[in-house]
């Protein structure tokens, strides 16, 4: 008898939801508060552990990827999804786009390579309900936003530059072109 394999692949979901096509499927990474930063391996579909965030840093919201897509720096296309309490590595959450953070990043010396980041909010967020698009955030939130992303990748030792924030349409296009 062939032995079937019970492994997950979460990254070979569609995008979209197939009852709503305006909802995103996001596939949660890494939960807000975490430390610990995971990244699914879609060779042998698990997720692991990638970093360990210092003392006093922390993801300040959920953070995951849209299944099918690939984006310039070759993973999925990135999203920071907002809610109401944190979900775990793994969960797939239905969610309305608003934006999208358009940000380059550069190694040493290398060509700066383009890594935006989607902005969510899961279907059901309450204390998301009034936003529509990333428009409708404070600057207060979008410079924390930025700063998050700058020191995050200093550790790794890239530089990262917020380029722009639009709004879901444009969101909406960086998926499209990104699905495999």
């Amino acid at each position: 008898m062939a032995r079937r394999d019970v492994r997950s692949d979460s990254s070979r979901l569609k995008a979209f939801d197939t009852k709503n096509k305006n909802l995103l499927r996001v596939v949660i990474e890494t939960p807000k508060g975490s430390r610990n930063k995971y990244a699914f391996n879609a060779k042998d579909h698990v997720y692991e552990l990638k970093t360990v965030l210092p003392a006093g840093m922390a993801f300040p919201y959920d953070f995951g990827f849209v299944p099918s897509t690939q984006g310039d720096d070759g993973d999925p296309i990135d999203v920071l999804v907002l809610m109401d309490e944190p979900a775990f590595p793994g969960c797939v959450l239905l969610c309305r786009i608003i934006g999208v953070i358009e940000g380059e990043q550069t190694e040493k010396g290398k060509k700066a390579l383009r890594n935006d980041r989607i902005i969510a909010i899961q279907q059901d967020a309450h204390s998301w309900n009034d936003v529509k698009t990333a428009k409708d955030l404070e600057d207060h939130f979008c410079k924390e936003l930025e700063q998050f992303f700058t020191d995050y990748h200093k550790l790794s030792k890239t530089d990262y530059k917020v380029l722009a924030l639009k709004g879901p349409g444009r969101a909406l296009r960086l998926i499209k072109a990104a699905k495999r």
